[in-house]
């Protein structure tokens, strides 16, 4: 079973494989233009597409029957196993709630690209790599600077 982040990691390096072609958004084109939301569209959609297909697929392992191991080692390494795999599909069900959420901000023609909090442009680049991002880099490091503070106190 693949790492939780390592998952999260190949699977959207699949969706952006996948969608291939010629075309990469670029600083050199106008911010967030038909070209660049249309390739946002497609990469959030092939990348929900994928993770609802390994999805199915833990689906069906767990329907195909109990974990039987004779030796109670093996036994509990397989349970342990099976929790992080249905913690990971629990994140990645959360995960196509935000591409969903972004999804919308796409074809609603509200401001997806920039920042919610500061009304900036997020970035091509942070895009590329978290197309789901609502903030840029600084008002997110913000956000956990406060919910830190938060939890500590």
């Amino acid at each position: 079973m693949a790492t939780v982040l390592g998952d999260d990691i190949d699977i959207l390096a699949k969706a952006r494989r996948a969608i291939g072609g010629d075309y990469t958004p670029g600083d050199d084109e106008p911010y967030m233009s038909e070209a660049q939301l249309d390739y946002f569209r497609r990469l959030l959609l092939e990348w929900k597409k994928l993770i609802l297909s390994a999805s199915a697929g833990t689906l069906q392992s767990l329907q195909d029957g109990p974990i039987r191991e004779p030796d109670l080692n093996d036994r509990a390494s397989s349970e342990t196993d099976w929790g992080i795999e249905l913690r990971t599909r629990d994140r990645q069900r959360k995960l196509i709630a935000k591409i969903d959420s972004a999804l919308r901000r796409i074809d609603d023609g509200e401001e997806y690209g920039y920042c919610e909090v500061t009304g900036d442009p997020i970035g091509i680049r942070r895009l590329i790599a978290r197309p789901i991002a609502t903030m840029t880099v600084e008002a997110q490091e913000a956000h956990e600077r406060r919910e830190k503070v938060s939890r500590d106190d």
